[in-house]
């Protein structure tokens, strides 16, 4: 199966949008009964998606902000955890570290480097979309562009730019940070699926 390597805006704004078919479980502690769950349904997967959110700061020169998210998704549960409440607990650093739990994500160095602010692990079973796409003819790099042309899915990104330190996050908030998660576990099967087809 052959991607396309470019997409235009036009060709994105044509089809249809993702939507995340599962539940979404905010983990707002590490001593809680949700933490636990996220654990054993995540420490169950071959492949989960992985991504952060940063509350932005628009003005120049200050220091970027501290990671504010982390989502985690299976194919029907997503995880999304708040670091600066939550931390990184020693099992989520041991699933963050652990070679036989693919993660996968677009751009993961930036979001690595932010959870290791909170603890130090050594990352192990990543893998980045940005790295593994040109493999397969395709040279654009955003989620929002690869998931065009991998999956023929638009994501919305009207909430990227949203507060994700509030102290309530919105039901849009979280929507959009589960498919941020989840799409690109979906994008990894579809482009290891083509393998098999090809």
């Amino acid at each position: 199966m052959a991607f396309a390597s470019t997409v235009t805006v036009d060709e994105i704004e044509s089809l249809e949008m993702a939507t995340f078919p599962g539940e979404i479980t905010v983990v707002s502690s590490g001593k809680c009964e949700e933490f636990e769950q996220a654990m054993a349904y995540l420490g169950a997967q071959e492949v989960i998606g992985f991504d952060t959110e940063t509350k932005p700061c628009f003005v120049p020169k200050v220091p970027r902000n501290k990671m504010a998210i982390l989502q985690l998704s299976g194919p029907d549960k997503a995880y999304i955890f708040r670091p600066q409440q939550v931390g990184v607990p020693p099992k989520l650093a041991a699933l963050l570290g652990n070679p036989g739990i693919l993660k996968i994500g677009a751009a993961i160095h930036d979001d690595i480097r932010g959870l290791q602010e909170y603890r130090r692990f050594i990352p192990k079973g990543f893998v980045d979309l940005q790295r593994l796409a040109p493999e397969y003819g395709i040279e654009e790099k955003s989620v929002r562009k690869m998931s065009a042309i991998i999956l023929k899915k638009r994501v919305s990104k009207s909430q990227q730019l949203s507060n994700w330190e509030s102290a309530h996050l919105s039901e849009a908030q979280l929507r959009y940070a589960a498919i941020d998660a989840w799409i690109c576990r979906e994008m990894y099967y579809k482009l290891k699926e083509s393998n098999s087809n090809g």
